[in-house]
Formats: structure tokens, C-alpha cells, sequence
């Protein structure tokens, strides 16, 4: 079960992130996103767990708790829009 994790502070990372859903299972990865160029966070990422109640359990206790002085928001992450790849696909 992948999570969407929104409202990250933009001094979070990885380790953090792992360090806040560890409580509610074991988290199988953790990523921060990061801009190419900055290396900076854009203030989002995604905890992938195995087990879906652990999943769950996460999304419960941590939707809408503060992190680092932000509210955050957990969800269930939503697949990739396919053509989002492909904006240059039209230019003219």
C-alpha cells in the first residue's frame, strides 16, 4: 500500500519520514521529493507499506496531525496520471 504524504515541511527527509510511520509498521521505502536542481523538498512524498492495515493505521493516526510545524495530509496515493509525461507530445 502506497501513501501519499502532503504538507512536509521543506527541511524533512527521508529519514524522518521513516522515523514518523515506523510506530504503525515497517515501512518497505520512504522517499522525500526533491527538486533536480535544488535538491530541496517540494514539500510532499511517499511511505509504501507491505501489510495494508499498517497502511491504514498510518492514514488514521497521521492525517491531519502536525509535523514539524505543519499540518500534514495522508492519503492513499493516487497512480500516476499516464499522459502527464507526455506535455511536450502537442507543441507545435
Amino acid at each position: 500500500m502506497k501513501l501519499y504524504v502532503g504538507n512536509l515541511s521543506f527541511d524533512s527527509n527521508d529519514a524522518d519520514l521513516r522515523e514518523l510511520f515506523t510506530p504503525y509498521g515497517q515501512p518497505e521505502s520512504v522517499s522525500v521529493i526533491t527538486d533536480r536542481a535544488s535538491g530541496k523538498s517540494k514539500g510532499f512524498g511517499f511511505v509504501e507499506y507491505a501489510n495494508n492495515g499498517e497502511g491504514n493505521s498510518a492514514i488514521t493516526a497521521l492525517n491531519g496531525k502536525e509535523f514539524k510545524g505543519r499540518v500534514l495530509t495522508v492519503s492513499l496515493a493516487r497512480p500516476r496520471n499516464e499522459s502527464s509525461g507526455n506535455r511536450d507530445r502537442y507543441r507545435g
